[in-house]
């Protein structure tokens, strides 16, 4: 977390040279940032435990710019189970780490938001993966690395509404597109019915 960098790509210092490198821009608005920084903030009050809050580097923003809409990243040790931190995804730069003591609590607390998009279970036993993967409620699993949300040759989608009929670019989408579902094969993604929607 503290190697997260985050700004406006037009800070620099010489016009004529690179760019930075940057992991994030602003979240989607002001009130978005406002938000999860009061997120935050409750968490803490009831018990979690900061192991890292970044600052904002007035060095990465335009002279003058409105940072409002900006977060610096926060990691934060077992946020309370009423936080949403504990069990939804915070869309912006907040880490969260639940300890747990036992596989069903590790699968409770996967499962907390009763569905994921992508997930990464890290062990260093192959049969505990298999077993443990199956029982996460994720669209994809990862063993021991982070899974993509934008693997650009699979399926890409989620459980109930969540991502409904999303698919990622590349072959897929084409395929979907401009051939549509046939007899023998449906269009890929999480389609209502495995169908493509007119």
């Amino acid at each position: 977390m503290r190697s997260v960098t985050l700004g406006h790509p037009l800070a620099v210092e010489d016009p004529a040279g690179p760019l930075p490198e940057l992991d994030f821009g602003p979240l989607i608005n002001a009130a978005k940032a406002k938000e999860l920084t009061g997120q935050v903030a409750e968490a803490v009050d009831r018990g979690a435990i900061p192991l890292h809050r970044g600052a904002l580097d007035p060095g990465r923003f335009l002279p003058g710019q409105d940072t409002g809409a900006y977060m610096a990243p926060v990691a934060l040790l077992n946020p309370p189970p009423s936080s949403p931190l504990h069990h939804a995804e915070p869309f912006g730069p907040v880490d969260t780490i639940v300890l747990v003591d036992t596989e069903a609590e590790l699968l409770a607390a996967m499962n907390a938001s009763n569905g994921a998009l992508v997930a990464t279970l890290s062990c260093d036993d192959p049969a505990t993966y298999e077993r443990l993967a199956p029982q996460i409620r994720a669209f994809k699993t990862g063993h021991g690395t982070p899974r993509s949300r934008g693997d650009r040759q699979e399926l890409f989608g989620g459980f109930g509404a969540s991502w409904r009929g999303a698919f990622v670019g590349g072959e897929l989408l084409v395929r979907a597109v401009t051939q549509g579902p046939s007899a023998d094969e449906p269009v890929p993604g999480n389609f209502p019915d495995h169908h493509l929607m007119p």
